[in-house]
């Protein structure tokens, strides 16, 4: 057991296919060990598949980011009694309610009736593709427009509006951003969707922000700062995460060519491919801290009330005790009992969503484009070293 911070959180990657290497070391020597934070406090990391679903799924675990102890992850993060909390930040027994409000547009039900739309979006971005410069960028292209248009139609939030939005996330997730701005860019999100939401209370569209007023004023349960706070959490997460995911893996396909080549003969394959993709990047490492609440062992540590916890997903679905030759990409390997949606009362929301997204986009882009190459040199390409959600700014391609 480690008593003192060998290592500083973030880490840093030395291969853009890889966790950073002090992940496998941890792991393997030190699974639950302290590391240091950006403000100068510490907390526990865990780093095995099964010890990060444990503490996922036990509510000793708090995921309150407003208390004074919640790990910081981030230099001068803020936190502020007065903001209105998303359901991320909740704990039982307000969370299951706040969840459950939301949980009906999301069942995969909903999302198969949204297939028809989000087939004709990645059509229509990869026809602009199709009809632009050579190389073009593909996360200008596809990878940003496919999932904000989605998720712009199904809050109702005018698509008109994404680079306002996206301008204002970008500074969310960016470690270096100094705090006075991020504190500004999440007021300003934040304001934007209470303004919206003020402008559909008198005459709810049907759309999930406007069902949400028809059905919480049923309820007798309607707050508009309550619904800005969820709309927030939905419109950030629901572009930001699988646009970097559709990039990430377009690469891996390229560089993996006999994988590539699986899906293109067998289409049926794609959904596994899918899961394998998101076991293999893992791109949101920071969303699973939390504060341990009541004194629990974890993977022979006792960890006591008051500590930070950071569930490395990553380190987890990297886990050779979980997955046989995890740091190898295999779409044939049957990946569903990856983390990278999380674990447990906070599992991603979206994730139904997500997934059908990543699958259209893969069988259309490679279909529609067979000759798909990259545009440049991988050691040239800008991934996001820099922020909590891990991708890439540009994706030069070719055909």
């Amino acid at each position: 057991m480690t008593t003192v911070e060998k290592h500083e959180f973030p880490m840093t990657r030395t291969c853009p296919f890889a966790p950073p290497p002090a992940y496998e070391e941890i792991r393997e020597e030190d699974p639950v060990s302290k590391v240091g934070l950006p403000d100068g406090g510490w907390a526990w990391v865990v780093t095995r598949h099964e010890d990060v679903r444990t503490v996922l799924n036990d509510r000793r675990f708090s995921a309150d980011r407003q208390h004074p102890d919640f790990p910081q992850l981030v230099k001068g993060g803020f936190r502020r009694k007065g903001d209105e909390r998303t359901m991320i930040t909740m704990d039982a027994p307000e969370h299951g309610p706040a969840r459950k409000a939301v949980l009906g547009e999301f069942t995969v039900r909903r999302m198969e009736a949204l297939r028809p739309r989000i087939q004709e979006i990645v059509d229509g971005q990869i026809d602009a593709l199709l009809a632009g410069p050579k190389p073009g960028d593909l996360v200008e292209a596809l990878s940003l427009p496919v999932p904000s248009l989605v998720i712009c139609e199904m809050l109702g939030v005018p698509y008109a509006d994404h680079g306002f939005f996206q301008e204002h996330t970008a500074k969310l997730i960016k470690r270096a951003t100094p705090p006075e701005e991020r504190r500004a860019a999440f007021d300003t999100i934040r304001g934007y969707m209470e303004d919206l939401i003020a402008k559909k209370e008198e005459n709810p569209s049907d759309d999930l922000l406007g069902r949400q007023i028809v059905k919480l004023r049923e309820d007798g349960t309607y707050r508009r700062a309550s619904l800005a706070a969820t709309g927030f959490l939905l419109l950030v997460a629901g572009h930001e995460t699988t646009a970097n995911m559709i990039s990430l893996s377009t690469v891996a396909f390229l560089r993996n060519p006999e994988q590539l080549a699986a899906i293109k003969a067998d289409p049926g394959k794609t959904l596994d491919a899918v899961e394998e993709m998101l076991r293999y990047w893992t791109i949101v490492d920071a969303a699973t801290a939390r504060l341990c609440v009541e004194d629990v062992e974890v993977g022979g540590q006792l960890i006591k009330a008051g500590e930070g916890v950071l569930a490395l997903g990553y380190a987890a679905n990297r886990d050779p005790r979980a997955f046989e030759n995890a740091d190898e990409l295999d779409i044939e390997r049957g990946a569903r009992h990856h983390v990278a949606f999380g674990f447990g009362p906070h599992q991603c929301l979206g994730q139904n969503l997500a997934r059908m997204e990543l699958q259209i986009v893969f069988d259309t882009l490679f279909r529609r484009i067979p000759t798909l190459a990259l545009g440049a040199d991988v050691d040239d390409l800008p991934f996001k070293d820099d922020a909590n959600i891990y991708g890439l700014y540009r994706l030069p391609v070719t055909w």
